[in-house]
C-alpha cells in the first residue's frame, strides 16, 4: 500500500478578505506536516515505499509561498545619532544611563578634557608670542618704508644737483672763464703794443741822448713783460680749451650717472627691504591666524567633550543589538575608549521602527522594493508583525570584507514595520521572511527530489517496474519545495532519495549527478540561497566519478552509498550556511573542469 500526501487545499472561499500572504504559514505548515506524517507513517507499516528506492512523494497541487528568510536588527525609522566629535580617542568619563527619557538640552556624555585643556593654555601662549611678532613685523614694515623713502629723496636731491653742476658749467662757468681769458689775452696785446711803441721811442730818445739808459731799459722791460702776459694768457685760453673744459665736463657727467646710479639703487633697496618686511609680515599674520584658528578649535574640541541631547527621545546606546564590525564588541560605559565619529547614542524621535537585514547575492533578484515580510521577534514569542521592502542598496556592504569572506556578497536591506509596534524596541533581534511569490495551485516537490542528470533537472519517478527518471521544468522553490512547471503531473509519485548511481551509470560521459538545486541556480542565479537550504540540498555534494561507474557495470555494489551515510550527509548539509554551500559548489565545478575539460569523461 502506497500512502498518498495530500497538501491543503485551495480554500478560496475561506479566504474571504485576508491578504493571501498572511495565511500561508498554516498551508505551508500544513504540507510540511503531512509530509512528514506520511514519510513516518510509511516507515513505520514498512511498505514498498519504503523499497531500495527510499521513501516516496506524491506530487499534488496546492497553495506554495516562494519566501527569503534573514535575521536582523530592530531599529528607529527616524533618530538622531549622537557621535563623538573629538579628534583620536577619549576616555569616557560619565554616561547617561541607558532607557531614560531625555529633554533637549540635556546632557548625555562627557568625555575627557584634562589634555585638552593643557592644550588650550598653551595654545593660548603660542597665539600670545605669534600677536607680538606679527605687532613687530607691522612696525619693522613701517620704518623700512619711511627710511626708504628718505634715502631715495637724498639720492634724488643728488642728482637733481649733479645735473645742476654739469649745467652751470656748461651754461656759466666755462663761457665766463672763456670770456676772460679771451678779455685778458687783448689787454696783454694792448699793453704790448704800448710797450713797443713806447720801447721804441725810448731807443729814438736814447740815440738822441734825451734819455738815459736806464730809462730805455726801463721800457724794454715793460716791453718784454707784456709780450709775457700775452703768451701767458694765449697759454691759459688754450689750456682751458683743450683740457680743463674736457676734464671738468666728464666729471660733472660722471657725477650724474653716479648719482643716478645711486638713486636706482636706493630704490631698488628701499623696494627689497620694503617687499621683505612685507613678506615677513605676511608670515606672521599668517601664523598669528593659524595659532588663532588652532586655539579656536581647540576651544571647540573642548566644548565637544560634552554632548547634549538636540532633541526629547528615549536614551539608546549605539552598542546595543549591534554586531561589532571589527571584532569590538565592548559594551559603552564610563572609562571606555571612544574614537572619533564613533556612534555613541541613538535617540529615536518617533515610533516608526524598521529592520535591517543583508540580503545574500544569490537571493537579490528575488527581493523587490514593497513586497510584503512577515516579522517574528525573538524576544516577543507569538506575536507576528508585518511589513514591506523599503530600501535595498545599491552596492554590498563593504564591512563584510571584516567578516573574514571577501568573497561573501551581502546588501543592506531595509524592512519598514507596519500597524501597532507594542512592545517593540530598537535593539531587538527578529526573523524577516520576504514573501517573494504566492502560487495558489502549484504542483511542488521537496527540493531533495530533483537531482541533475546531464545537465537537465531530473526527477525518478516511482512506477510499477522500478524508479523512471523524468526531465522536468523548474519554477522557484523555498527551503523545503520546489515549483514543478512541466514534466510532473498529479498524482505522480517521486522519490524523495533519487538513485544517484543509477542516474550516474544511465548517463554516459555525463561525470556528474548534481541536485536540482545546482541545476536551478544555474537557470535562476537568484534563487540559489534558499534552494539550498532544503532536506535534500546535501544530495547537491554527491560527485559520481568514472571510476564508480565504471565499478557500477561490472556490478560492484561497494559503490553504491548507504541509507545512513546518505542521512549523515543531508545532516551535514542541511547545516551549512548558504555561502558554505556556494563555495562548495564552485570547488565541485572546479574539480570537474580539471577532470573533464573538453565536456566528455576522459578514458
Amino acid at each position: 500500500m502506497t500512502a498518498t500526501l495530500t497538501t491543503a487545499s485551495k480554500a478560496n472561499g475561506r479566504r474571504q478578505a485576508v491578504p493571501w500572504w498572511r495565511t500561508w504559514p498554516a498551508r505551508g505548515g500544513a504540507i510540511v506536516v503531512i509530509a512528514l506524517g506520511a514519510w513516518l507513517f510509511n516507515g513505520m507499516l514498512g511498505g514498498d515505499n519504503l523499497s531500495d528506492d527510499g521513501p516516496i512523494y506524491t506530487a499534488t497541487k496546492g497553495p506554495l509561498t516562494i519566501h527569503v528568510t534573514e535575521s536582523g536588527t530592530i531599529q528607529a525609522r527616524e533618530q538622531v545619532v549622537i557621535k563623538s566629535e573629538v579628534e583620536g580617542q577619549t576616555t569616557i568619563i560619565w554616561l547617561i544611563e541607558e532607557g531614560k527619557h531625555v529633554k533637549q538640552g540635556d546632557l548625555l556624555v562627557e568625555l575627557d578634557a584634562s589634555k585638552l585643556e593643557d592644550n588650550l593654555v598653551d595654545q593660548q601662549i603660542r597665539v600670545q608670542n605669534a600677536n607680538a611678532s606679527f605687532v613687530r613685523a607691522r612696525e619693522n614694515l613701517e620704518i623700512t618704508r619711511s627710511k626708504g623713502e628718505s634715502d631715495i629723496a637724498r639720492a634724488e636731491l643728488d642728482y637733481e644737483f649733479a645735473i645742476e653742476d654739469l649745467t652751470k658749467y656748461l651754461e656759466g662757468e666755462y663761457p665766463k672763464q672763456l670770456d676772460e681769458m679771451k678779455a685778458k689775452i687783448k689787454l696783454a696785446q694792448a699793453d704790448l703794443g704800448d710797450a713797443e711803441k713806447t720801447y721804441t721811442w725810448s731807443v729814438t730818445l736814447h740815440e738822441e741822448k734825451y734819455i738815459s739808459e736806464a730809462d730805455k731799459n726801463r721800457d724794454e722791460l715793460r716791453r718784454d713783460r707784456a709780450k709775457l702776459d700775452l703768451d701767458n694768457a694765449q697759454a691759459d685760453l688754450n689750456l682751458l680749451e683743450k683740457f680743463t673744459y674736457k676734464r671738468r665736463v666728464r666729471e660733472l657727467e660722471s657725477d650724474v650717472d653716479q648719482n643716478q646710479m645711486a638713486l636706482s639703487r636706493v630704490n631698488r633697496q628701499a623696494l627689497a627691504n620694503g617687499v621683505q618686511d612685507e613678506a615677513d609680515l605676511q608670515a606672521k599674520q599668517s601664523e598669528l591666524k593659524r595659532q588663532k584658528e588652532k586655539l579656536t578649535k581647540i576651544q571647540d574640541q573642548t566644548r565637544k567633550t560634552k554632548l547634549y541631547a538636540p532633541a526629547a527621545g528615549m536614551v539608546i546606546y549605539a552598542t546595543t543589538g549591534q554586531g561589532s564590525r571589527r571584532g569590538n564588541d565592548e559594551p559603552l560605559e564610563a572609562g571606555r575608549m571612544v574614537r572619533e565619529r564613533e556612534e555613541l547614542i541613538h535617540l529615536p524621535t518617533a515610533n516608526s521602527m524598521l529592520l535591517n537585514i543583508k540580503i545574500h547575492e544569490s537571493s537579490l533578484k528575488k527581493i523587490q522594493i514593497g513586497q510584503p515580510v512577515r516579522v517574528t521577534i525573538n524576544a516577543l514569542p507569538g506575536k507576528i508583525y508585518w511589513g514591506k521592502v523599503a530600501k535595498i542598496a545599491p552596492l554590498p556592504d563593504a564591512q563584510s570584507f571584516w567578516r573574514g569572506n571577501p568573497d561573501l556578497k551581502v546588501y543592506n536591506t531595509e524592512i519598514y514595520l507596519d500597524g501597532e509596534l507594542d512592545g517593540v524596541r530598537t535593539g531587538m533581534t527578529c526573523k524577516a521572511q520576504i514573501i517573494v511569490q504566492q502560487l495558489q495551485d502549484a504542483l511542488s516537490v521537496p527540493v531533495q527530489s530533483v537531482i541533475r542528470v546531464a545537465g537537465k533537472p531530473t526527477v525518478y519517478v516511482k512506477k510499477r517496474g522500478g524508479a523512471v527518471p523524468v526531465t522536468v521544468e523548474l519554477g522557484l522553490d523555498n527551503k523545503d519545495y520546489i515549483h514543478i512547471i512541466s514534466g510532473l503531473t498529479q498524482g505522480d509519485r517521486v522519490l524523495t532519495n533519487p538513485p544517484l548511481n543509477k542516474a550516474g551509470g544511465a548517463v554516459a560521459g555525463a561525470g556528474k549527478v548534481d541536485t536540482a538545486q545546482e541545476n536551478h541556480a544555474t537557470q535562476t542565479p537568484s534563487q540559489n540561497t534558499d534552494s539550498s537550504k532544503g532536506p535534500g540540498a546535501q544530495s547537491a555534494q554527491r560527485e559520481h566519478r568514472p571510476e564508480q561507474a565504471k565499478d557500477n557495470n561490472a556490478g560492484d555494489e561497494r559503490a553504491k552509498p548507504t541509507q545512513e551515510q546518505i542521512a549523515k550527509m543531508r545532516e551535514r548539509m542541511k547545516n551549512m550556511t548558504p555561502e558554505e554551500r556556494e563555495k562548495m559548489r564552485q570547488q565541485r565545478q572546479q574539480r570537474g573542469q580539471d577532470r573533464n575539460p573538453t565536456g566528455g569523461e576522459q578514458k
